[in-house]
């Protein structure tokens, strides 16, 4: 069995104001996604796939050809497959255009987030012999997930043992003053130890059957409405209570590192110089 790294790098990164795709936050100029290309391929993963936009496609070409001189990378154009529209369709739609070029079980990633070494390496075991009908998902401490400053949207999971038993998207999640961790939407406390979802996942070639149905029946619905986004999460939860899936939570002790906004940057840099020692 093989295992593709599909690395998301399409997104507009409105609040940034920028590329954020190529925001550099190592020592040695690397941008988010170079990490988790290095820590994939330690991992055993041996394909790397990179959804990009056509206008921002050259300029992921060159960063990625100087980082990583020896590796074959393939490029998908997302903006090129489906209806056309300035805002992309949302990351199940970026999965789905990235078929032609994964061979078998695949690991999914945002390209502006850290994920960790050790998570690539749990995921790439727990693979071995995936089921069609089985995906899986990183399930990070959500403490271990939190900015310094401001409020974030986190993906809760309800897990029994092993299990994803249910996966609300959460929205104002920060810690106070006092260390106590809230939300706004649904408004609730929430553990430091409570299970987050990154979109950092694994799946069988299996998915994209189920993308492109679920896409079509998307864009039927809602193919007018130009903010409207095929969310990854959500077509994957939907085939879970359907039980057509099931979800396995790999966990993870790894700290998140992420940006928002270009006041972010400096915070991020200081946080990669400590978890790449």
């Amino acid at each position: 069995m093989s295992l593709t790294l599909v690395v998301m790098a399409a997104g507009l990164g409105s609040r940034f104001g920028g590329t954020k795709q190529l925001a550099v936050v190592g020592d040695s100029g690397e941008a988010f996604l170079d990490f988790a290309i290095v820590d994939a391929l330690a991992a055993g993963m041996e394909k790397v796939v990179l959804i990009v936009r056509s206008d921002i496609e050259d300029d992921l070409r060159r960063h990625v050809s100087a980082q990583h001189p020896e590796l074959d990378v393939a490029y998908v154009l997302q903006d090129t497959h489906g209806p056309s529209r300035n805002k992309p369709w949302g990351t199940a739609h970026a999965v789905l255009t990235a078929a032609p070029e994964v061979p078998d079980r695949f690991c999914v990633v945002n390209a502006d987030d850290y994920y960790g070494r050790s998570t690539f390496a749990a995921l790439a075991a727990a693979a071995t012999d995936l089921p069609d009908d089985r995906a899986l998902l990183a399930g990070f401490r959500l403490g271990q997930t939190l900015p310094e400053v401001g409020e974030v949207s986190r993906g809760i999971c309800g897990v029994d043992g092993t299990e994803l038993v249910s996966l609300v998207e959460t929205h104002g999640i920060s810690r106070g003053d006092d260390g106590v961790i809230t939300s706004n939407d649904p408004a609730g406390v929430l553990t430091d130890d409570a299970v987050a979802s990154m979109n950092c996942w694994v799946f069988a070639p299996s998915l994209f059957g189920h993308l492109a149905t679920e896409f079509d029946r998307f864009i039927a619905e809602h193919g007018h409405d130009e903010t409207s986004e095929f969310l990854l999460p959500t077509v994957v939860d939907s085939l879970r209570t359907a039980g057509s899936y099931t979800v396995g939570i790999v966990p993870t002790d790894e700290p998140w590192v992420g940006v928002t906004n270009p006041d972010d940057l400096e915070i991020a840099r200081r946080r990669i110089a400590t978890v790449r020692t």
